[in-house]
């Protein structure tokens, strides 16, 4: 397939095996698009655990854990709440990497306050959870995408920074074996 969201799919692929990461998704805006480009590429199902359209607030409670005071008090379409939707399906999941998408897609459901284009992405893996705001100008297609192209863009960075970080603690452990049998 000739597009570059499959393609930043598949280099997100490639880490997660290679470092036996998992992955998992939970998604408002984009309708489960994240998920789809990751099962676009074939093998996604050695890191690829699985995801939740969590349209409705009731969902985004029921299937990400996410507490209904913070719905109240920030809305859906929130810092906040995609932080507790990556945090929650993390857990519930049991994976290593979350994301988690909520916006406001358009046409329409714009107001002042949160404009239509106003996106949430978060990615949760264990430590401090990373969220990012943008506003996206296209239409409702083009939203979802660049909604989703972010998502991958930051699952693909905690990715590498986890897998960096294993790769460093093997060789520190190999190291101080190596050490410890030729030391005298």
């Amino acid at each position: 397939m000739d597009d570059p969201l499959v393609d930043r799919a598949a280099a997100l692929q490639a880490v997660c095996l290679a470092a036996g990461l998992r992955v998992a998704t939970a998604e408002s805006s984009t309708g489960g698009l994240v998920a789809h480009l990751l099962t676009e590429v074939p093998g996604s199902s050695g890191y690829f655990r699985g995801g939740v359209v969590a349209y409705a607030n009731e969902a985004k409670v029921a299937l990400c854990g996410v507490d209904p005071a913070l719905i109240e008090a920030h809305g859906a379409v929130s810092a906040q709440v995609a932080r507790a939707m990556a945090v929650g399906t993390r857990s519930r999941f049991g994976v290593d990497l979350a994301c988690a998408v909520t916006g406001i897609a358009g046409p329409e459901g714009g107001t002042p306050a949160k404009p239509v284009g106003l996106t949430y992405v978060a990615v949760a893996d264990g430590g401090e959870a990373v969220v990012r705001r943008v506003v996206w100008t296209g239409n409702r297609h083009d939203n979802k995408r660049a909604s989703a192209e972010l998502a991958l863009e930051l699952l693909l960075e905690r990715a590498e920074t986890l897998a960096a970080a294993r790769a460093a603690a093997g060789r520190d452990a190999g190291g101080a074996g190596a050490t410890g049998s030729t030391g005298g």
